[in-house]
């Protein structure tokens, strides 16, 4: 039996801290599996695709050709040159070299900007329903999330509705589009509100774009772009949806200064950096066509529109999201509670799905669907259910 040492304690910042609810959710799906239930799995968060062999293979080039030793902590100069042509002609924002920096994935991003701008006892907004690991983020910083009701928002005015949660500790909003878990996209007019906001507050951005390259709806506006935006703006990008790199870790953030001297910090401390062969396969990514991306979103659109229309059909209310690959629908129908509805779902019908109120009392009452699937596991689930409601 371990003894247990008086006086040896974790760091009090981590006492609010906690993991991810989708977990649980994994968990009882491995359980069902492992008993022998087909189950039906609609609450991941990764592309139905696998990673494009030409990237796989610039990756084992670099491994082949010894190209394993210490990268710059911030990303090879080829790397962050192609970063910079992508952000320009994708995104219009204007960077240098200087101003982009390699990370492990769009979550270290995130977790680099909160720890770069905010303080103990600092406020957030974040609009909500909100991606999990938000929160823990900003409160890993010893600082305090505020949760804007995306729809209330959109309903009755940004500027408004941020007004209304501000206070004299605000420092930040987290602004995330297209989002996750609901997929909603916020339009150019309603980014050009929260950019009034940010400068008329003198507050910092913390961009989310992980799923620029699929909105169906609309067009994917990075609020960096915006005049006046650039100087106050930390963008973080990953290479996980569109190029489906989710285990390979490769994402980046590009910020001006004051911003990029911490980021720097952060990411030597906390990494070193991303692997070198890693960096190789996302130079290569950088090179695919916009046609190849183009297919894939008409490919997530024919999912979209699939299973909409089936939760639809069986009464599951839901609108077509605009971006993203996740389906939001209203489960009240099966039960007022999303955890509980969840939980009804996948012991009947076999069909695993994230209560809604794992992002956010915003999110209470809806289940979370993930249509990064196959055609035929969409058809499957849309059985299922139809069995279900009979």
């Amino acid at each position: 039996m371990a003894t247990r040492l008086s006086g040896i304690r974790l760091a009090k910042r981590l006492d609010e801290v906690g993991f991810s609810g989708i977990v649980e959710v994994r968990n009882k799906v491995m359980e069902l599996r492992a008993e022998g239930h087909k189950v039906l799995g609609f609450h991941g968060g990764e592309p139905f695709f696998d990673t494009p062999q030409e990237i796989k293979y610039a990756a084992i080039k670099a491994l082949v050709e010894n190209q394993t030793r210490y990268a710059p902590s911030s990303g090879l100069l080829p790397l962050r040159q192609a970063l910079v042509e992508k952000l320009a002609t994708k995104n219009r924002i204007r960077a240098t070299v200087d101003e982009v920096i390699a990370t492990v994935g769009g979550s270290h991003g995130l977790y680099a900007a909160f720890q770069s701008v905010l303080d103990p006892g600092d406020d957030a907004l974040v609009f909500s329903p909100y991606w999990t690991p938000i929160a823990d983020l900003v409160t890993g910083t010893q600082a305090r999330p505020l949760f804007v009701p995306t729809v209330s928002a959109r309903r009755n005015g940004i500027r408004k509705t941020l007004n209304q949660f501000f206070t004299p500790h605000t420092r930040a909003i987290y602004y995330n589009t297209p989002q996750n878990p609901s997929g909603v996209v916020f339009t150019r007019t309603e980014a050009e509100e929260v950019a009034a906001f940010a400068i008329e507050r003198d507050l910092v951005v913390i961009a989310d774009e992980a799923y620029e390259d699929l909105v169906y709806e609309g067009e994917h506006v990075s609020i960096a772009s915006l005049p006046g935006m650039a100087e106050r703006t930390i963008t973080c990008f990953t290479f996980s949806k569109t190029y489906s790199m989710t285990g390979w870790r490769a994402g980046y953030t590009v910020a001006q200064e004051p911003f990029m001297t911490a980021l720097r910090k952060i990411v030597l401390y906390s990494t070193n950096g991303v692997p070198t062969p890693v960096q190789f396969a996302m130079i290569q990514a950088l090179k695919t066509p916009e046609a190849d991306i183009a297919r894939r979103r008409d490919e997530y659109r024919q999912r979209r529109d699939l299973l909409v229309a089936g939760l639809n059909e069986v009464g599951l209310e839901c609108p077509p999201p605009a971006g993203a690959f996740y389906a939001f629908p209203n489960a009240e129908i099966v039960n007022k509670y999303s955890h509980t509805a969840a939980q009804i779902l996948l012991q009947k019908a076999l069909v695993a799905t994230v209560p809604g109120d794992f992002f956010g009392a915003q999110g209470e009452g809806h289940l979370r669907f993930s249509y990064a699937v196959s055609l035929h596991e969409i058809e499957s689930c849309i059985d299922a259910l139809r069995k279900f409601f009979a």
